[in-house]
């Protein structure tokens, strides 16, 4: 049995006294979504930074391909193949569009510049903005900066999405046209892993849930298997079964 594209292995995170994840275990295979839900605080957002390598873990190992990736910088890691989105998208605001993917392309996939150029176009058509091509990213609705936010980790060329609160503070239909570039993002074979609160959202997509909580893992298994657990009621949606 090959190695899954993307794990985690006993990771553990502390800021001082405070322990934001305690050995957190997880795995990836090619071409699957692993949905992660949790209450504010329960160190998902933490758990990513130290998968793209944005902090460093004090213990435990993050591998890629079956290699430890643990000491590679985030630019390593990205030219690998992990790309990220940011729960706040972070465009270059005075960039065009365009010009955001093109930079992302040429650096974080090391793409000549006629390569770079082709994928922006390509990545363009893909998330449906087309016609914003030359408007400057900063002008952008809070759904095309979403957009390009996902376009950009794109153009990185990833084997893995993250995928931090895309939805969040989307309208209900916005959402839907998400997941609906999500699900043929997923249809071309890219990995995910997506933190969501929009639970609705993550459930067309996911095919494994981990729920975590107080940085430590609280269920994982099956999205219905997840969502029908008592605890994750309890904890998560604050009712009591």
């Amino acid at each position: 049995m090959s190695a899954p594209l993307l794990a985690l292995e006993q990771v553990s995170k502390s800021y001082g006294a405070l322990q934001v994840t305690q050995n957190i275990s997880l795995y990836v295979n090619a071409g699957e979504t692993l949905g992660i839900l949790g209450p504010n605080g329960a160190g998902k957002t933490t758990l990513f930074n130290l998968i793209s390598g944005d902090v460093a873990v004090d213990q435990g190992r993050v591998l890629f391909q079956g290699e430890s990736i643990t000491a590679l910088a985030p630019h390593q890691r990205c030219r690998l193949g992990i790309g990220r989105s940011y729960q706040v998208p972070q465009p270059f605001g005075g960039m065009s569009v365009f010009e955001n993917l093109v930079t992302a392309a040429c650096f974080g996939a090391q793409q000549t510049e006629k390569q770079a150029w082709n994928t922006a176009v390509e990545v363009l058509g893909q998330t449906g903005l087309e016609k914003f091509a030359n408007q400057p990213a900063g002008s952008l609705t809070l759904l095309n900066r979403k957009r390009l936010e996902l376009a950009r980790a794109l153009a990185t060329r990833p084997r893995v999405l993250l995928l931090d609160e895309i939805a969040g503070g989307l309208t209900e239909h916005e959402a839907q046209e998400l997941v609906a570039e999500l699900q043929r993002i997923k249809a071309s074979g890219v990995s995910m892993v997506w933190i969501e609160h929009v639970v609705h959202a993550l459930l067309s997509v996911a095919d494994r849930l981990l729920v975590i909580n107080f940085g430590q893992q609280l269920a994982h298994g099956l999205p219905q298997q997840v969502m029908d657990d008592p605890e994750v009621q309890r904890v998560y949606m604050g009712l009591e079964v």
